[in-house]
């Protein structure tokens, strides 16, 4: 078995005297998928802020030594009012003009995309861009939060068909904030339902059922089981 590279135990969050998680405990193994599903205001967001050591927590948190965290944030909205080009946004992280060209290839993108404006992009492209800017410095962890927020159903696929060979590519473990469930099935092997108190763990075939999703989301759940082709 893979060893774990995160160790989350009893793990609690308060904002503002407002308990945000409470007593969260899992494990992420090198080469999981691991999705956190929940409504919004569950503390999804906040999971992962608290994991990358952003906000002040209970418990525990142990991640493997050395290890190095790419995070895709779910929206970046300042930088797209930046009049900036996408070689000026990765121009910020000092990496050289080869790898900003083997990057922006490895998310499907020609060099002659380094000239247009950051905010001329479609979502779907600037999602792209952030995923690019996450796999800078070749982290092992990528935390990547609601990756189809806001986009259209193209773009969602461009999206997830990236991730899949990012991952064998680069040999990325991922943990994942999305709504959407068609996702979790084609890609996760772990599932965390959080509504701010863990509600279940486990694989995408034992916790989707249409009773824990009720529990979690409330009212009628669309419930789709997208299977492998």
């Amino acid at each position: 078995m893979s060893q774990a590279i995160l160790r989350v135990k009893n793990l609690s969050v308060r904002l503002e005297n407002e308990q945000v998680i409470k007593d969260l405990s899992f494990e992420v193994r090198e080469g999981d998928i691991v999705t956190v599903l929940g409504p919004n205001g569950a503390g999804k967001t906040i999971l992962l802020k608290t994991l990358l050591g952003l906000l002040p927590y209970e418990g525990e948190i142990h991640w493997q030594s050395g290890i190095k965290i790419g995070y895709v944030p779910q929206r970046l909205p300042f930088i797209r009012d930046v009049p900036m080009s996408v070689r000026e946004f990765f121009g910020l992280k000092k990496i050289s003009k080869k790898e900003i060209k083997e990057i922006l290839n490895s998310v499907g993108f020609k060099e002659n995309f380094l000239d247009k404006k950051v905010g001329e992009l479609s979502s779907g492209q600037f999602q792209r861009i952030l995923v690019a800017w996450a796999l800078i410095g070749s982290p092992q962890v990528l935390l990547f939060d609601e990756p189809t927020s806001g986009i259209d159903i193209g773009g969602e696929e461009t999206i997830y068909s990236l991730l899949v060979p990012a991952k064998g590519k680069r040999n990325l473990t991922i943990l994942l904030v999305t709504h959407d469930l068609s996702v979790v099935y084609k890609f996760s092997n772990h599932v965390i339902c959080l509504n701010k108190c863990p509600l279940c763990q486990g694989t995408p075939k034992e916790i989707l059922t249409p009773e824990i999703l009720h529990r979690l989301y409330g009212g009628e759940v669309k419930f789709y089981e997208h299977h492998r082709h």
